[in-house]
């Protein structure tokens, strides 16, 4: 079955092969016959390029194929070749892709690429291991397995891989997935919510790369984990790249069985540690720069302090970041100097206070930073499994550590019924019993409130 190309890849694909074979070709026959060319589709390894006569493509394929198909590899690192039509004998003209039985809000974040990946000495080895594999997905490191704590920049590593594929070797099919979003897929798969496609045979026809986050989730989900195993086992067989993302190590992970354990470590294992110094600064730059700010207007005292202040992950340092422009803005223009860095952030240091109290917002703000979800999600009406649960855990120690009443938390989560607090917290409460994961999330969040 021939895949289906949304016409902005297909577009991008080609203007980025045009820019090369500009370079070195004749302007006056680049205007008359390669201007208003498009590739209508790709056939295999067949790129199919529509021209505007039947002479055009007749002389393109006859005396200029080996340049220009001398450019397509170097611009894709895959050996495809261009075959020129006139439009007279196009068969296809370009189509959106249909859309997919499974995972149908799935999405590559453009923006998270490696070119503003921030590479120090805690994450180079992982930094290298991705760029290797996704310059050759499937023939190197397979599987990619990333480990860190919260909030170091796996997510972003695994974004910068699907962006580097789709754009490089456009002909892959790629797949970002949270864990949750499998598990949420195989139930309603089971219970006959989805399309009685085999959930395994989807993997195998329309994902070439399988890029997985947070895979300690699926921890002790017997009936997932055996449907994973087979997912993962047959794109490996076939392979297909798969790259997995975890808050521990494959050795570490508690509630998957021995045999996917092995399957993990068969590959290369990476760690990213705690942010160096120099990384957070270097990370706090480039921030800078991606808002258009003039580096030259912050003192490097300022960097350095909130480098040493919040380098306990890359969202307290854009956190931090954000806090400062935002009272820049408010003040005015003029010199960001350490004094102005040290007021803008007073109250998230201040030890003696807030730090030290717990309250609602510090157990919200946890949460959040726990499932890297911004706060307003957590309290809003959005309803997705992603923030389900998350919620529910945030009412839980709210509950739990404050004990505050249903009505009052309900308030601080949007105005909800006190039953519906009340049916989230039992909820949480019940699923303690057994769910030894969730047992594991409400310790690390329990410890990072103290």
């Amino acid at each position: 079955m021939k895949q289906q190309y949304k016409i902005i890849e297909l577009r991008q694909l080609w203007e980025r092969i045009l820019e090369g074979v500009k370079e070195d070709f004749d302007a006056k026959v680049y205007d008359s016959m390669l201007l208003d060319s498009y590739l209508s589709r790709i056939d295999g390894t067949k790129l199919v390029v529509v021209v505007n006569s039947s002479t055009a493509a007749k002389l393109l394929n006859e005396n200029y194929s080996d340049f220009i198909n001398g450019v397509v590899r170097a611009k894709t690192q895959s050996d495809y070749v261009v075959e020129f039509i006139d439009k007279e004998h196009e068969e296809i003209r370009p189509v959106e892709e249909k859309n997919s039985v499974f995972f149908k809000s799935s999405f590559i974040n453009q923006q998270l690429n490696f070119d503003n990946f921030v590479v120090g000495e805690s994450n180079r080895e992982a930094s290298q291991a991705a760029l290797v594999i996704a310059a050759n997905p499937g023939r190197t490191y397979n599987p990619l397995f990333i480990y860190s704590d919260s909030g170091l920049g796996k997510t972003h590593l695994l974004h910068a891989v699907g962006n580097y594929i789709k754009t490089n070797n456009p002909s892959k099919k790629v797949l970002y997935l949270p864990a949750e979003d499998f598990f949420d897929e195989y139930v309603n798969y089971v219970k006959g919510k989805e399309s009685s496609e085999d959930l395994v045979s989807f993997f195998k026809r329309e994902v070439d790369v399988l890029l997985l986050d947070d895979v300690q989730l699926l921890a002790n989900k017997k009936n997932t984990l055996v449907i994973f195993f087979n997912v993962f086992s047959s794109m490996l067989n076939a392979g297909k790249q798969v790259v997995v993302a975890s808050d521990k190590s494959p050795n570490e992970l508690e509630g998957f069985e021995a045999r996917l354990i092995t399957r993990f470590n068969a590959g290369l294992t990476v760690n990213i540690k705690a942010l160096d110094l120099e990384t957070s600064k270097n990370i706090l730059r480039t921030k800078i720069k991606m808002l258009d700010l003039d580096i030259n207007s912050i003192d490097e005292e300022a960097i350095d302090f909130y480098a040493k202040k919040f380098s306990r992950s890359v969202r307290d340092l854009e956190g931090a970041l954000n806090r400062l422009m935002f009272i820049s803005t408010i003040k005015g223009p003029g010199r960001i100097t350490l004094d102005v860095a040290m007021d803008a952030v007073k109250n998230q240091l201040d030890i003696e206070t807030e730090k030290q109290t717990l309250s609602e917002q510090k157990i919200l703000n946890v949460v959040a930073d726990y499932y890297n979800l911004p706060v307003h999600q957590l309290t809003g009406k959005q309803r997705t499994n992603q923030v389900a649960m998350p919620r529910h855990i945030a009412m839980y120690l709210i509950r739990a550590l404050l004990d505050v009443s249903y009505t009052k938390i309900g308030q601080t989560f949007g105005g909800k019924d006190h039953s519906t607090v009340m049916n989230g917290v039992e909820k949480v409460e019940k699923q303690l019993k057994t769910d030894q994961s969730l047992q594991k999330a409400i310790e690390d969040l329990k410890n990072k409130l103290k």
